[in-house]
């Protein structure tokens, strides 16, 4: 079992808390036997919970958590009062070195204080960024930041890029990832104050392959590989995609279902249909890593089924494996 990568799962949050935590835990460790689950949360729940699934007893461990931190809680208060909750309790799990890494459809604002205050930033680094993967034409891209940082500098920027490609590579396994910077336009003197002081810093960095200004309506393309933007750009980018795509499906779908000849050509295309827009679910390519800590933080959706559970825990092994943050402490922090 020494080898094994030990993730933490906040079993108490989201909106489908624990029913889907659970499975998607189970889930997990039937699908790899090189990770372990740490199940937190209200034991005589969860317990009831495991009861519906066969898997490898080693493989999955409760601890007992009396309190859950709700979505609507102040983070940082709740992250003070709330000793006994769920993130808390799996967050210093991730501090102790008794896991590897967190995984928590639960609430966004207490991942990311307790993420910075309990699991702490590796030394050099000045802003975690929340670090989603989004599909695109080609695969898939990283958009960093999405949450965390509203007002971000120029320098954090740079580090955003470095993270992301160090990130890109050796997890998504992208060889010399695109990093492209969000602007309203390509030409380099388009942008605000922040993306017109950040272009230069990301263009004279050698670690970076820099290929400059990225139009929101590039990115469903793959303009880039590494979209790097503020968390206020980044999160409608991110929301906005994701509207976007959800009313695609569901126009796709009521179009189908016009006429008897549009049902049978339903019937025909179905199987490829299925396929393609497999690839534009966020779900199969697991949750968002808060890139930059002591230890890996996975945020989920708060929506989040058990496909994306197990998969953002899955994740967790090639962060491991690949040794993702020393080469941001290598690459990133010693390189500045």
């Amino acid at each position: 079992m020494a080898d094994m990568v030990n993730v933490a799962v906040d079993a108490m949050g989201g909106d489908n808390a624990p029913t889907e935590t659970v499975k998607g835990a189970v889930e997990a460790v039937n699908a790899d036997k090189r990770v372990k689950v740490f199940l937190v949360g209200r034991e005589n729940v969860i317990n009831e919970e495991l009861r519906k699934y066969t898997f490898n007893a080693e493989q999955l461990e409760t601890v007992h958590a009396e309190e859950v931190i709700e979505t609507g809680e102040p983070p940082v208060m709740a992250i003070r009062k709330k000793k006994e909750s769920s993130i808390v309790k799996a967050m210093y799990l991730v501090k102790n070195g008794e896991c590897d890494a967190l995984v928590s459809a639960g609430s966004t604002g207490a991942l990311l204080v307790g993420g910075q205050v309990i699991v702490g930033r590796i030394k050099g680094v000045e802003r975690p960024p929340l670090a989603p993967v989004i599909p695109n034409m080609n695969g898939v891209s990283l958009l960093l930041d999405c949450g965390a940082n509203v007002d971000a500098r120029p320098s954090q920027l740079l580090q955003f890029a470095k993270m992301g490609s160090v990130y890109m590579e050796s997890v998504i396994g992208v060889k010399s990832p695109k990093v492209g910077l969000v602007n309203i336009g390509v030409e380099e003197e388009k942008g605000n104050a922040l993306t017109k002081e950040t272009y230069p810093l990301l263009q004279n960095c050698p670690e970076i392959r820099f290929i400059g200004n990225v139009e929101a309506r590039d990115i469903p393309m793959g303009a880039a590989d590494v979209l790097v933007c503020e968390a206020f750009v980044g999160n409608v980018v991110l929301k906005m995609l994701e509207g976007v795509s959800g009313a695609l499906i569901q126009k796709i779908k009521g179009g189908m279902m016009l006429s008897l000849r549009s049902k049978i050509g339903a019937l025909l295309v179905k199987p490829a249909l299925k396929q393609t827009l497999k690839g534009f679910s966020t779900e199969e390519y697991g949750g968002a890593p808060l890139l930059g800590l002591n230890g890996l933080v996975v945020k989920t959706h708060g929506s989040s089924k058990s496909v994306e559970i197990r998969n953002s825990i899955l994740q967790c092994i090639a962060f491991k494996e690949q040794k993702i943050n020393q080469k941001i402490r290598e690459q990133v922090v010693l390189g500045d």
